[in-house]
């Protein structure tokens, strides 16, 4: 039978009305063989304090040399007293925390909110889940949690808390909360196995448009541990622990001047494994650049012009109205205008000018729909049509104050797909590289165009992923294991 201890640094600090527990000083637990030497043990550890090489981290220490099952552990212990530590396992928490606690808040206009989290309870009862995923993820017998509201509440600081400074309430439900506990079986989380591999997805969690969506990167996480590989989610401010990682999978929307494609070149450096790399957003990303080498190559596209200001009336003709003109660098169609007329179009080109000095011109074909083809390594992954927003000549409708509506999608699997769209989005994506790509094809009765490649295409839950489900995300990481063990010559 699993004996259970409360280990505390003065005896004082414990309620002579808390629940019946075999209650030792921290000095006789470190010190006596009596408790050296005992087995089929559970520590309580509620030190006063657990800075690095107190004694209440001596007691989580020793305890595990000892093979006592102790809370907190040594390792939850170091990763609450590094911010950057939480604030990247937390990251999985964020989307609940929006949800929950504006559900369960009063004075919505203060912009602090903090919980206490006793043994994986909280006394919000509409907070409940969200206490119970914090304590395992930080298992320690008691936390306090600070939301900020920015925009949305979101989960700013964690930190254990001190039995001796609980005011009567607290320590009132502290009683309730370890009786709780004391009924319900403590398990021990079985060992992890080691990590094959370490792999980072870099995202923006304030981005509206993400190359993938929430329940995709949770469905990355959970292919990565069917395959042995710990991923982790990591943002901007995390570039300084880049090099930790055997390999970056970007899900940001890139750029050139941006930190995107120097995350991806810093990865590069450092000889890790890095979609996309920094040719692949090079080349992707500058739609100057990519029409070029795909006129080069005969690749078929709409009629397409690369202007300068001095060209603008030229373009009349070679390409007849309506036109769509573009900025270079524009993505999910920001930065594309159509234009119906002379006027409209020195209008439009006088304002592009002013963030570029080259623009694209290009035959505007109207189709009910896109295909977008996923290729990962030169072979085609996906096929998907997106249906053009809604009494809108384009997929994504961008409004006034950033809102925006997106048309309809329909999934198939490749082999559904039209032989020649599959084909010519391959020849084009080829000329990029051998990185995860999605081609934007336009078919009609005059044939198939490219319209152009993207560097890091969409995946998002329940529609790319509609046709091959879990195993889109397991084809995707198993392409990042296959380099690495190249590397590794396995």
């Amino acid at each position: 039978m699993t004996k259970q201890l409360v280990v505390v640094e003065n005896l004082g600090d414990w309620n002579t009305e808390f629940p019946d527990c075999q209650i030792v000083h921290v000095d006789e637990y470190l010190t006596r063989d009596e408790f050296i030497n005992m087995r089929n043990v559970q520590v309580i550890n509620l030190c006063r304090s657990y800075k690095y090489q107190s004694v209440g981290y001596y007691c989580s220490l020793l305890a595990e040399a000892r093979r006592h099952r102790v809370l907190p552990s040594v390792k939850t212990i170091l990763d609450l007293s590094s911010k950057a530590m939480y604030g990247l396992d937390a990251e999985a928490l964020d989307a609940l925390v929006a949800r929950r606690v504006v559900s369960a808040r009063t004075g919505a206009d203060q912009s602090v909110f903090l919980m206490d989290i006793f043994f994986g309870h909280c006394q919000q009862e509409g907070l409940q889940d969200l206490a119970r995923q914090i304590f395992e993820t930080f298992p320690c017998p008691l936390l306090q949690v600070e939301f900020q509201h920015q925009g949305r509440w979101r989960l700013n600081a964690i930190k254990s808390m001190s039995l001796h400074k609980l005011n009567a309430e607290q320590k009132t439900w502290f009683g309730d909360a370890l009786t709780r506990y004391q009924k319900s079986r403590w398990r021990t989380p079985r060992p992890r196995t080691p990590a094959r591999y370490d792999l980072a997805i870099l995202y923006n969690p304030e981005d509206k448009l993400p190359p993938s969506d929430a329940r995709a990167l949770n469905n990355f996480i959970k292919a990565g541990k069917v395959l042995g590989i710990d991923v982790d989610l990591i943002q901007r401010k995390d570039y300084s622990r880049l090099a930790e990682y055997d390999a970056l999978f970007i899900r940001d929307t890139t750029k050139i001047n941006h930190y995107t494609y120097r995350f991806a070149k810093k990865a590069e450096s450092e000889d890790m494994v890095v979609m996309d790399d920094p040719t692949s957003i090079l080349r992707c990303t500058n739609k100057v650049y990519l029409a070029e080498l795909l006129r080069t190559h005969n690749v078929p596209t709409p009629k397409t012009l690369i202007l300068h200001k001095q060209q603008i009336r030229d373009v009349e003709q070679h390409i007849p109205y309506p036109i769509v003109l573009k900025v270079p660098d524009g993505s999910f169609s920001r930065g594309v205008c159509k234009v119906e007329n002379r006027e409209q179009l020195m209008e439009i080109t006088r304002n592009l000018f002013k963030e570029s000095e080259l623009i694209l011109a290009q035959e505007f074909l109207y189709t009910a729909f896109d295909w977008r083809i996923g290729i990962l390594n030169r072979e085609p992954l996906y096929a998907c049509q997106y249906f053009m927003s809604k009494s809108h000549w384009q997929i994504v409708n961008h409004g006034p104050a950033g809102r925006f509506t997106e048309g309809g999608f329909k999934t198939f699997c490749i082999e559904e797909a039209p032989p020649e769209v599959v084909a010519v989005a391959l020849k084009a994506a080829n000329l990029i590289g051998d990185g995860f790509y999605g081609v934007d094809v336009k078919s009609n009765e005059s044939g198939v165009f490219v319209i152009e490649v993207n560097d890091n295409p969409s995946i998002d839950g329940g529609v790319e992923d509609c046709c091959l489900k879990s195993a889109l995300y397991e084809r995707i990481l198993r392409e990042f294991v296959r380099r690495l063990d190249q590397r590794r010559g396995i």
